[in-house]
């Protein structure tokens, strides 16, 4: 059993660095679902959402604001949202989550951009969407400063080889010189 769960874990490790795991763009979701038997998503830590899961939106969500630094910014983004409820015996189907996302794009005008994903645990998390070869992945989001150079926060120091540093030999160091 412990052997098991360990490859199982391993698997999964191997699985997200051998595929290329990015963001999705609902065209992508689009060009998969007619591929798969049953739609499964999962979290990044290895937990999968319940099967009896429901997809209660489909929608494209417009975001408008301004960075600390001052520059306005503008995002559009398609929400998915996922719903557990008490009807255990209820599967989503590939060709049903595409007839959703076919009557939003044609009751909505939405368009192709990449998809954002909600699903309740301790509190609403927003995920990012990925594929990894058989499910699909919510990726964990984070938050970035947009405008790190009108924040003051310090670029990485670069890395230098030291092999490449200039050293004077006149004072280097050498054994049994007394100067360590």
């Amino acid at each position: 059993m412990l052997l098991s769960i360990f490859f199982d874990h391993l698997y999964r490790n191997i699985a997200f660095k051998l595929y290329k795991i990015r963001t999705m763009k609902l065209s992508e979701v689009k060009q998969l679902l007619p591929t798969l038997e049953n739609v499964e998503f999962q979290l990044e830590n290895g937990t999968f959402v319940p099967k009896d899961f429901h997809v209660t939106e489909v929608g494209m969500i417009s975001k408008t604001f301004i960075d600390c630094g001052g520059t306005i910014r503008s995002e559009k983004v398609i929400n998915f949202q996922l719903w557990n409820a008490d009807d255990f015996e209820h599967r989503l189907k590939p060709n049903k989550l595409l007839s959703i996302i076919k009557l939003s794009e044609q009751q909505l005008g939405i368009e192709d951009f990449e998809i954002e994903v909600e699903f309740q645990s301790d509190t609403i998390g927003k995920y990012d969407l990925a594929f990894n070869g058989k499910n699909f992945i919510l990726r964990n989001k984070t938050t970035a400063c947009l405008a790190q150079d009108a924040c003051g926060i310090p670029s990485e120091k670069a890395k230098k080889n030291l092999i490449a540093l200039n050293v004077n030999q006149n004072n280097a160091c050498t054994p049994g010189g007394n100067c360590c």
